[in-house]
C-alpha cells in the first residue's frame, strides 16, 4: 500500500515540486483509497516492472538494502505512476470492450436457429 510518510523529507527542500505539495495536502485516507483502487493485476504488473528495473532481489530471508539518489528514485516513482495510469486506462478499455461485445452479442442473437 501507499506510505504517505515517504512524502516528508528532512534532507532536501522540495517546496518547488507542486505534485509533492498537492500530495502532502491530501489526507492519508484519500491516498490509501486511491492506492487500493488499482486492481491486483495492475499491482502485479507494476511490481514486476519495478523488480525488473531494480534487478531480481534475493528472498525475504536476506536483509537487502538498495541505495539510490533522490533523482533516480523520483524517476522510478514517475515510471511506476505512468505505468499505473496507462494500465488502468487499458483495463478500463478492456472492460468496456467486453461489455460492448456482450451487449452486441445479445442484440445480434436472432434466437433459436431452425433448420
Amino acid at each position: 500500500m501507499f506510505n504517505p510518510e515517504f512524502l516528508t523529507s528532512d534532507s532536501e527542500p522540495i517546496s518547488s515540486n507542486s505534485l509533492i505539495q498537492y500530495l502532502q495536502e491530501q489526507s492519508p485516507d484519500v491516498l490509501q483509497r486511491v492506492a487500493r483502487s488499482a486492481s491486483g493485476d495492475i499491482q502485479d504488473i507494476i511490481r514486476h516492472n519495478v523488480q525488473g528495473l531494480l534487478g531480481m532481489l534475493p528472498g525475504e530471508q536476506f536483509d537487502v538494502k538498495i541505495t539510490a539518489s533522490r533523482d533516480h528514485l523520483a524517476g522510478l516513482l514517475a515510471s511506476a505512476m505512468m505505468t499505473g495510469y496507462f494500465l488502468r486506462q487499458m483495463e478500463q478499455r478492456m472492460e468496456l470492450e467486453a461489455t460492448l461485445f456482450e451487449e452486441g452479442a445479445a442484440d445480434a442473437d436472432p434466437g433459436e436457429l431452425r433448420l
